[in-house]
Formats: C-alpha cells, structure tokens, sequence
C-alpha cells in the first residue's frame, strides 16, 4: 500500500509540475518572446477538441472505467490483508482454551480470505486432517478467484483504448488524404494538420493504456502477496491442527 501511495504522489507532483507549464508567444511591440502560462487542464482540453469527440470520448471512457474498477479493486485487496501471524497465534491460544468454537469465534470476527479459509477448515476438523486440507485447498480456491475478479475487465481497458487511438488515427488519416484530393495538391499545411489531429487519438490510447498497466501491474503484485500468505498460514494452521491432535 505504501508504494501505491508514493506511486500516486510522484503522478500528483508531476501533474502539478507540469500546471505551470510555459508557452512562448512572439510580442510585436517588444519583438522579445513573453511567458505565457497556459495550465495543463486547458492544454488537455485543447488536445481533446483536436482529436474528435467521438474517439476522444471513447478512449476517455476506457480510462475512467478501467480507473474505478482498479480502485475498487485497490481497497478491497487492502481490506482483504489480514497478519496471518497474529491470527495463527490467536486461533491456536483460543483452541487450546476453549476447544474448536472458540477458534471458530476468532475466523468470524476476523475480516479477510484467510480468517474464511481457516473457519471453513476448523468446520472439518471432526472429519479429520485430510479433509481439512482438502477443504482448505478448495476454498482457497475459491478466494483466490475472489481476488482475480474484475482484472480481466482492466486488461481489456488496457488493449482496446490503444486500438481505439489507431482506429481514429486511420479514420484521421483517410480524412486527410480526402482533403488533399478535394483540393488537387498536396499542401503542407493540409498534410500536416491532418496527420496531426489523427496522431492525437493514438496518443490519448497508449496514455491511458500506460496509466492503467500501472495500475494492473499493482494488483497483480498485491493478489500474489495475499496468495503466498495465504498458502503459507493454511499450512501453519495444519500444523496446529495436528500438534493438537497428538
């Protein structure tokens, strides 16, 4: 979590960095360049109305919904991390005072997969070791799957606003060349007005493809260090179990 956060304030320090950003514009009086500060948000804008609507908006949406998927995703990865260490410890003081429901009590007011895997296991404790295990691997299962969810929506996000840019920059291009065969000769400026507002659809995709690949690299790395720990306490809990049994 403390990495997402520096992650977000290095993101916050260069938009607001990049706010002051500077235009030089020609003064006639003076024949001198003046500093005119032109902020970011209109920039955008101005970027945005060159690129089409249409496909702008459409890139725009991927980065809005592939942004409030990862951050749902975000806070319930977080919510869902329990210290595997303290809870061991707290199951194996409760069961050895006050049996399997007093352990079972523990897991229920515990929020997270592995206080759920671990209450599923101590369910089946009257049926064996084996069959703890087994159910133990096939909740584990279950919430793993818990975790996954709604990352293959922000990997979908992530391809289709880059061929969303593409797509645009084709249509761009082919209004382009249009114009220089409506007007009988290539001129420079119909060339590179046309090429230019194409590219910004491109531009705008692989931007917001950047952003969320970011953030899907994240929640990778968080699922797999949730998953390791809880493979790792659903052995430690095992132990305890047959510790207690002999």
């Amino acid at each position: 979590m403390k990495k997402f956060f520096m992650f977000l304030a290095v993101i916050g320090f260069i938009t607001i960095s990049a706010q002051y950003a500077t235009a030089q514009t020609p003064d006639p009086t003076t024949d001198q360049t003046v500093q005119q500060e032109i902020p970011i948000h209109q920039q955008l804008k101005t970027k945005f109305i060159e690129g089409g609507a249409g496909f702008m908006a459409s890139v725009l949406l991927c980065l809005i919904f592939g942004l409030a998927i990862a951050i749902e995703r975000i806070i319930y990865l977080n919510m869902a991390s329990t210290n595997t260490d303290k809870l061991l410890k707290s199951i194996e003081e409760a069961y050895a005072t006050g049996g399997i429901e007093a352990a079972k009590e523990i897991c229920r007011n515990t929020r997270g997969p592995v206080a759920s895997i671990f209450y599923q296991g101590l369910s089946r404790v009257d049926e064996g070791i084996d069959v703890v295990e087994k159910s133990v691997v096939s909740y584990g299962s279950i919430q793993m799957s818990l975790l996954e969810n709604g990352l293959s929506w922000i990997q979908l996000f992530i391809s289709v606003a880059p061929m969303l840019g593409f797509l645009g920059t084709v249509i761009g291009m082919i209004g382009a060349f249009d114009a220089i065969q409506a007007a009988g000769d290539i001129s420079p400026n119909i060339v590179a007005g046309g090429i230019k507002v194409a590219l910004i659809t491109t531009v705008g995709g692989l931007i917001v493809a950047i952003i969320l690949q970011f953030f899907y690299n994240y929640l990778v790395s968080k699922i797999d260090s949730i998953v390791v720990s809880m493979e790792d306490a659903s052995i430690s809990l095992i132990d305890i179990l047959v510790k207690a049994k002999k």
